[in-house]
């Protein structure tokens, strides 16, 4: 099974297999006892100083967390504020956060409901890709899975970009494929196409198939899959950066609704702690058949390896239908899945089905690791009385390595002491296009100087020389990869980091 490990940094609604990642790459811990001997009043007891702690350690302004236990919530609590411009704006279970990627396993609820267990291996209807052969077997559970050959991320820059979902996933069709269900790459676009096939074939919106589906006969009464209704809501969490100061800002605005199933869904700890007793009742909730039982067992097992063994002896790491799918030492199911916006959230979900036992993790700071941490502790915890290691670090890591890819080999920032002079302005002026990115312009700007027009709005990037013909500017949005160059040619020009999988290329109108 291969895996396109390339990455820009964190996408937009990453779904980091954090925790089966972190697992996989530490020293395994004593055995672990057999199923039903978690001490699960142990777990709790420690939980609110494993909050705290994680909080003071990372800045992180406001958790929410919620554990269920034998289809009973036995903790749920609030955190911090809301708002650091706001201190008395409260963190309470009640309070709405955005889940980024764990709307995922949210999503694939809502799809076992609507097609059942065997509707996930249907070839889906008007999902077009480059191959004409996978368009027309590729399936929901290809998809779902991030098996389908899609390159990692597909489609999230021009989300960037400010492109709506049907832009987006009508240039699906110009992304090259890697072979079809042998190998993985996470993609949020791909993932969405497959929830909204399903929900036009059921001859509703996503976000209406959602509330019919799940969170109305789920009473999960502050649960959405539309921005606009958790940006009405008085009681919600603000997303939060870390300044350069050290201090945690709401700076930016996620409306995350292009991607919604797959990054877009909002919610609170109580509404989730519902979803998770259901996750661990078959379907079922206060004695009510909700979702079809066989249909969310499917979402439950391995689909594609999303993780190939590092050596002979360790463990793979698996991807269901929405979930991080993995096996301990004694072979017990532990499902998990961690969401991440760079622009201010971060959030994960942990269950051990055998076991009755979950967790939900919301906060509103950009990932720092310690939702992905209280969960690791929690289960740490319960099983062997105390934190097997500091995860703190190891998963702080691994977002820290996901933030940092992608970006440029050249540092734009310094230019060579021999750079070339560029020519007039005129000639590099004028539309260009692509038939992925759309048309761009370069233009002069006001105080002199080049600017690149991207987008459909358009988005307005100063360029800056470096060398010749090459241009550099500063990368925005979720996915921003510091500077990156434009280089410019006779008949066109090519945005280096918009060409990860040689789509950057745009040509000069005449």
């Amino acid at each position: 099974m291969r895996r396109n490990s390339k990455r820009r940094g964190l996408s937009v609604a990453a779904g980091l297999a954090l925790v089966a990642g972190a697992v996989a790459a530490a020293p395994s811990p004593s055995p672990s006892p057999s199923p039903g001997d978690f001490d699960v009043q142990a777990a709790l007891d420690q939980l609110d100083a494993q909050v705290q702690d994680g909080m003071k350690r990372t800045g992180v302004p406001g958790v929410a967390v919620a554990v269920v236990h034998d289809d009973k919530v036995v903790y749920q609590k609030g955190f911090g504020v809301r708002d650091t411009n706001s201190p008395d704006k409260k963190v309470s279970p009640d309070t709405v956060f955005q889940l980024a990627s764990v709307s995922k396993p949210v999503a694939t609820t809502v799809v076992a409901q609507a097609v059942g267990a065997d509707g996930f291996d249907d070839p889906l209807k008007g999902v077009i890709l480059k191959d004409p052969w996978v368009s027309s077997h590729v399936t929901a559970a290809d998809l779902l899975s991030h098996r389908s050959g899609l390159p990692d991320h597909s489609g999230d820059l021009l989300e960037d970009l400010g492109y709506d979902q049907a832009y987006i996933l009508s240039r699906l069709r110009f992304e090259p494929l890697t072979p079809f269900r042998t190998s993985y790459a996470y993609t949020n676009f791909g993932f969405t196409a497959a929830a909204e096939a399903v929900a036009k074939a059921k001859g509703v919106p996503w976000d209406k198939l959602s509330d019919d589906l799940l969170y109305k006969p789920a009473g999960m009464t502050h649960t959405s899959s539309r921005f606009s209704d958790y940006e009405k809501t008085a009681d919600r969490a603000l997303t939060h950066v870390k300044t350069a100061d050290g201090t945690w800002k709401p700076l930016y605005v996620r409306d995350a609704d292009a991607q919604t199933a797959a990054g877009g869904v909002s919610s609170n700890a109580k509404d989730m702690a519902r979803w998770l007793r259901l996750q661990m009742g078959g379907g079922k909730i206060d004695g009510k058949q909700v979702i079809n039982g066989e249909g969310l067992a499917e979402t439950h097992v391995p689909h594609s390896i999303s993780h190939p063994p590092a050596e002979p002896n360790a463990q793979p790491g698996f991807y269901g239908l929405g979930w991080n799918v993995r096996y301990d030492e004694n072979g017990r199911l532990r499902l998990s899945h961690s969401g991440a916006f760079a622009l201010g959230a971060n959030t994960n979900v942990t269950l051990v089905p055998s076991d009755n036992l979950g967790i939900v993790v919301l906060t509103n700071g950009a990932p720092s690791g310690l939702p992905d941490t209280i969960a690791l502790n929690f289960f740490d915890v319960a099983e062997h009385g105390k934190p097997t290691r500091d995860w703190l670090p190891i998963v702080a890591k691994s977002y820290e390595e996901q933030l940092n890819q992608g970006g440029s080999d050249t540092d734009y920032t310094k230019p060579p002491a021999n750079a070339k002079p560029a020519r007039a302005d005129s000639e590099y002026t004028g539309a260009y296009t692509n038939p992925f990115y759309g048309r761009a312009t370069v233009t002069t700007g006001q105080d002199g100087g080049l600017v690149l027009h991207l987008g459909p709005e358009p988005q307005n990037y100063p360029l800056t020389h470096y060398d010749g013909n090459t241009f550099s500017f500063q990368t925005a949005g979720e996915n921003a990869v510091g500077r990156t160059g434009v280089f410019f040619t006779d008949g066109g020009m090519r945005v280096e980091y918009l060409d990860e999988n040689g789509l950057g290329t745009f040509q000069r109108q005449q």
